[in-house]
C-alpha cells in the first residue's frame, strides 16, 4: 500500500489539474449518485442526460485526443506495417493515467465511470484501433476481477497494474467456441488444495500478459452455465504454452495467439468468486466492457468520416470539389448519421451503467450497431477516395482492415443482437 500510494503521488503530480479536478469531480459525483439510488423513490426514475460533456470529461477528452494526436497518429502505419507490439505506446498511456482508468481508488486506480472510459477509448481508437486494443484489453481482463474479486485478489492484481505498465488478457474465448461461451471445453479439476486447469483459449495480449482471467467448466454434470468458475492464472505459472502471433486481416500491431494450459495448477485463492458462478461473472465485465469497445469502434468510424470528408474538399472532378457531387455528399451524410447514432448508444449505455443501473441491453445494441458503423464508414470511406483508397499508402486502407473485427470480438454482431432481443 506505501509503494501504491507512492505511485499515485507520483502520478496525480503529473497529471494536468484538470485531469486531477476531473478524477476528484467523477469519485465524488459517483458517490453522491449511489446515495441518491438509495432511495426507492428515485430508483427507477429516469434523469435527464447531457449530451454535452462536462468540464471535467472534456478535461480528459482533450488529454486522450492530444495524446493521440501526438504519439499514436505519427505512429500508427509503421506498428501497422511491421505488426510489432507497441510497447512505448503503452508505457506511455500508463504515465499519463489512460491505462487501466476504471481500477477502483482503493486499489491506485482512477477509478473513472464508464462514461469517462468511453470517451477516452473512442479518442484512442480514432488514432489506433490496434493500439486501443493493446491498451483496453487491460480493462477486459480487469473486469471480472471488479465485479468479483476479493479485496485481497484486487490488491494482488490490480494493484500492480497501477504500479507499473503490465498487460493482462481475458481467457474465455476458445477456437471451437467463438462467442458460444456456454460451448467452451477448457476443464479444471480440483486436487487438494489447487485447482489443475487444461484447455485452450483465444487471447488478446496473451503474449506479454502478466496474469490470466480464465473460464473453465468444473461442474460438467450441471448446465454449462453453472458449471463454470473464474481463475486468476499468473503468465509464468507452469504449463503455459504460447502459440504464435496470429496475423491478422487489422489491428495488427494487437497481440492475439494461443494459449493452452496444459496441467496449470491454480490455488484455491486464486478463485474469482464462488465456483460455479464464472459464467455470471463473465456476462456482468461483458457489460462494462462492451460500451468501450463500441466507443472504440465510433472512434474509427468517425476517423473515416473525417479522413473521407477532407478528400472530399480536395478531390476534384469535372471542375469542382468530389463533396459537391451529390453521389459523393449522401455517403457523407450517411457516414455521419451513424456516428451520431452510435456514439448516443455508447453514450446510453455508459450513463446507464454509472447510473446503478442494469446496461445489458444497452451495452449489446451499442456494440452490434457501433460495429456495423465501423465497418460501413470504412467501406464508404474507401468509395469516396476510389482508386486511392484501395492504396496502402492511404489512411482509408488500414481502417477499412481495421473496423471488421468489431463486428466479431467481444460477441459478434449476431450474437450481440440476440442478446439485445
Amino acid at each position: 500500500m506505501v509503494i501504491q500510494a507512492a505511485y499515485r503521488r507520483t502520478l496525480n503530480a503529473a497529471r494536468p489539474a484538470f485531469l486531477r479536478r476531473a478524477y476528484a469531480s467523477v469519485t465524488s459525483g459517483r458517490k453522491l449518485l449511489a446515495g441518491r439510488l438509495q432511495s426507492s423513490a428515485l430508483a427507477h426514475v429516469e434523469t435527464a442526460v447531457s449530451f454535452a460533456p462536462s468540464d471535467e470529461q472534456r478535461g480528459i477528452q482533450d488529454l486522450a485526443t492530444q495524446f493521440t494526436k501526438d504519439v499514436i497518429v505519427p505512429q500508427a502505419a509503421e506498428y501497422d506495417r511491421s505488426m510489432a507490439y507497441p510497447w512505448p505506446i503503452i508505457k506511455e498511456a500508463h504515465s499519463l493515467g489512460l491505462l487501466n482508468t476504471h481500477i477502483p481508488e482503493a486499489y491506485g486506480g482512477p477509478e473513472l465511470g464508464l462514461m469517462e472510459c468511453a470517451i477516452i477509448s473512442e479518442s484512442l481508437a480514432y488514432g489506433c484501433s490496434g493500439m486501443q486494443t493493446a491498451i483496453e484489453a487491460n480493462g477486459l481482463a480487469e473486469a471480472p476481477l471488479i465485479v468479483a474479486a476479493s479485496h485481497e485478489q484486487k490488491l494482488k492484481y490490480l494493484g500492480r497494474m497501477t504500479e507499473e505498465p503490465l498487460v493482462a488478457a481475458y481467457g474465455v474465448t476458445e477456437p471451437a467456441a467463438g462467442s458460444d461461451v456456454a460451448g467452451i471445453k477448457t476443464k479444471a479439476e480440483k486436487k487438494g488444495d489447487k485447482w489443475i486447469l487444461n484447455g485452450s483459449k483465444m487471447c488478446t495480449n496473451a503474449g506479454h500478459a502478466n496474469w490470466f482471467f480464465v473460464l473453465a467448466i468444473t461442474d460438467p454434470t450441471v448446465a454449462p452455465t453453472k458449471g463454470m468458475t473464474g481463475f486468476i492464472v499468473d503468465g509464468d505459472s507452469v504449463g503455459i504454452e504460447l502459440g504464435k502471433k496470429e496475423i491478422n486481416m487489422g489491428q495488427r500491431c494487437s497481440d492475439t495467439r494461443m494459449v493452452t494450459f496444459q496441467d496449470v495448477e491454480v490455488p484455491e485463492e486464486n478463485v474469482l468468486g464462488k465456483p460455479g458462478e464464472g459464467f455470471k461473472v463473465a456476462m456482468k465485465a461483458f457489460d462494462i466492457t462492451r460500451p468501450l469497445v463500441s466507443a472504440a469502434a465510433v472512434g474509427l468510424a468517425q476517423r473515416a468520416l473525417e479522413e473521407a470528408t477532407k478528400y472530399a474538399q480536395e478531390r476534384k472532378t469535372m471542375g469542382q470539389a468530389i463533396i459537391n457531387h451529390q453521389g459523393v455528399a449522401f455517403m457523407l451524410a450517411d457516414m455521419s448519421i451513424g456516428v451520431e447514432a452510435a456514439r448516443a448508444l455508447v453514450w446510453k449505455a455508459a450513463w446507464a451503467k454509472d447510473a446503478g443501473q442494469r446496461n445489458t441491453f444497452y451495452a449489446s445494441m451499442a456494440k452490434a450497431f457501433a460495429g456495423q458503423t465501423a465497418v460501413q464508414n470504412a467501406n464508404l470511406g474507401v468509395q469516396v477516395f476510389g482508386g486511392a483508397g484501395f492504396n496502402t499508402e492511404m489512411p482509408m486502407e488500414k481502417l477499412y482492415r481495421d473496423a471488421k473485427i468489431y463486428e466479431l470480438y467481444e460477441g459478434t454482431n449476431i450474437s450481440s443482437t440476440a442478446q439485445a432481443q
